[in-house]
């Protein structure tokens, strides 16, 4: 099969034939029709990220249908229309038994611990657990973004922050994950504010549905502007870039009693922060909740807002590219990203 494959950390990804990934026992091999490029994408590009062993196949984001099944899975046949999470958990141990896929403890990341999408094919194990049946009506290039950006952000604001209609929530950072958070929050009736210092991102913001922007390169404070614009602060914080200063104007930002939900992968320098403990955490009793994907189980209710046409997926991705053109949509991520999602579509050129 052909692959953009990461030969070395930083460098363009070359097209390459490569062996198509066998068929786990309990899995499925699909034909990628389409895979998001994402930031955690480009953390992994650079080093930074899960991906330890060259040479490596990223993406994680993808729909496709299913080619190949294996003798132990029941549930999918060759051409459903899928997609899955890029924590493949194993749909066995407690936590997934419990709702809490994401933190199975022998769980594979599709992209980062193991082979992903930015190719031809791509394997999924565990697949009656991890599989999701995408809605008939969902475009192919709109449900790759559902496995990471849009799952979630869902589960970020309805599970993390038990979002409230009426609410405020400060979305620092609009990229895709931040798009989405805007757009799901808009949808649930709660009050938007995006944050950013991009102006076509600020732009993209008011499209899905914020209620207020603000550049941050024009407010000196931007926890005080922000408390000013929301009447007190924020109920609900997302930070969607995983930076020191976004995440410490995310705390500032709240109202006392806030929520900060922390989406932002951190890396480097920004893994570790100093954390404003009395003033913030104590006096204004902030709760932080940290956030790191949806398990399949979860995309149901998701998926319903989708095909009751409460959520539109279609504005979210702005960008459709080849697979050749892998290397260079990561390598416009070290200076910022376009606004909204870039989607590979043709896995032929």
């Amino acid at each position: 099969m052909r692959a953009a494959l990461m030969e070395s950390y930083g460098d363009p990804l070359p097209i390459r034939e490569v062996a198509d990934p066998p068929c786990p026992p309990d899995g499925v091999v699909l034909t990628v029709q389409a895979c998001g490029v994402c930031r955690s994408d480009h953390h992994n590009w650079v080093g930074k990220g899960a991906t330890k062993v060259l040479p490596h196949v990223m993406g994680h984001e993808f729909a496709g249908l299913v080619e190949e099944v294996g003798p132990q899975c029941k549930g999918y046949r060759i051409g459903d229309r899928v997609t899955a999470p890029f924590i493949a958990s194993c749909g066995h141990c407690g936590d997934c038994r419990g709702g809490q896929a994401t933190i199975c403890a022998t769980q594979h990341t599709i992209g980062f611990s193991i082979w992903g999408a930015f190719a031809e094919r791509v394997a999924v194990p565990h697949a009656d657990f991890n599989l999701v049946a995408l809605p008939e009506g969902l475009d192919v290039a709109q449900a790759a973004g559902i496995g990471c950006r849009v799952t979630t952000a869902w589960r970020a604001l309805t599970d993390r922050a038990r979002l409230q209609p009426g609410e405020w929530v400060a979305v620092h950072g609009s990229g895709g994950v931040g798009l989405s958070c805007i757009m799901i929050a808009a949808a649930l009736g709660a009050r938007v504010l995006a944050i950013d210092i991009n102006e076509a991102a600020l732009a993209k913001a008011k499209e899905m549905g914020a209620n207020a922007v603000l550049d941050a390169r024009q407010a000196p404070d931007v926890g005080e502007a922000v408390r000013e614009m929301t009447g007190g602060g924020a109920h609900v914080a997302i930070e969607g870039l995983g930076t020191e200063v976004t995440f410490e104007n995310a705390l500032r930002s709240l109202r006392k009693l806030g929520r900060h939900i922390q989406i932002g992968m951190p890396v480097g320098q920004h893994a570790t922060v100093a954390l404003p403990l009395l003033e913030l955490i104590y006096l204004r009793q902030l709760s932080i909740h940290g956030m790191r994907g949806l398990g399949a189980p979860a995309f149901t209710d998701l998926l319903a807002m989708v095909e009751a046409g409460r959520l539109d997926m279609g504005p979210l991705v702005t960008r459709r590219i080849a697979l050749s053109g892998a290397g260079a949509a990561l390598a416009e991520m070290d200076h910022g990203a376009p606004a909204g999602v870039t989607v590979i579509d043709d896995f032929r050129s």
